[in-house]
């Protein structure tokens, strides 16, 4: 059984989905550190042909709070306000009319905490894209928070009994393969690929939200662009 690992993000770019993609379960790091600036709760979209940074207002979140203690802002008219951004950004994208009820479920989920929103809308946009992949959210599941850094990963590998488990390249220093092989497992680390394409005769921007890809790709080509990264 291949296992993954990560943070929620927000509506996150195409390469979080490849690697969802790759695994058959996908576990929620929820309750670690909120990181201020990052990508739990924003992400980019096009506004008129350049980066517009999105951002899920919050109550009260520091650095000192782990994500599933954070809840979102009591400002009700948050959601309304993006989903108007991004009708206005995106209705004369090709796949706008395909897109929006997806976005309109997401920004509609009345979860008022972080870590249960960031859910419900991955958990949407991995239906969305048919990957089989379980998502499971860590703070509700292993009963490990005494243990830090790889050794925590490492016990929820073994807890999930997984065969492989597959990171972002940016865990190449984090961990080792000898301490996966000690525990009859295999560490591998995927390499995403970001294929261009057409966003309205605007110049190419990478690694934007996957509402983008959807809006000027649509479903199906973006589905098949998850299965475009390799395994190392």
């Amino acid at each position: 059984m291949k296992l993954a690992i990560m943070q929620p993000y927000f509506v996150p770019y195409i390469g979080y989905f490849q690697l969802m993609a790759a695994v058959d379960r996908f576990v929620l790091f929820d309750d670690v550190s909120f990181i201020n600036r990052g990508w739990i709760n924003r992400n980019r979209i096009l506004v008129g042909g350049r980066e517009h940074l999105v951002t899920i207002p919050l109550r009260g979140a520091s650095q000192n709070q782990q994500i599933n203690q954070i809840a979102l802002s009591d400002d009700a008219a948050w959601p309304s306000k993006l989903l108007k951004t991004i009708e206005q950004s995106y209705r004369k994208a090709p796949f706008y009319a395909e897109t929006m009820p997806l976005v309109q479920d997401i920004l509609s989920c009345p979860e008022t905490m972080l870590a249960p929103y960031l859910r419900f809308s991955l958990t949407a946009l991995k239906d969305w894209l048919e990957l089989p992949c379980q998502i499971i959210g860590s703070s509700a599941q292993y009963e490990n928070k005494e243990y830090k850094g790889a050794r925590r990963i490492l016990d929820i590998c073994r807890q999930e009994q997984a065969s492989v488990y597959v990171n972002a390249p940016g865990g190449k220093d984090l961990y080792a393969p000898a301490d996966f092989a000690a525990l009859g497992m295999q560490l591998r680390f995927l390499k995403p690929r970001l294929e261009e394409y057409a966003q309205g005769g605007a110049p190419f921007m990478p690694g934007l939200s996957i509402i983008d890809a959807l809006m000027y790709q649509g479903r199906a080509a973006a589905r098949q662009a998850l299965f475009a990264a390799e395994l190392e």
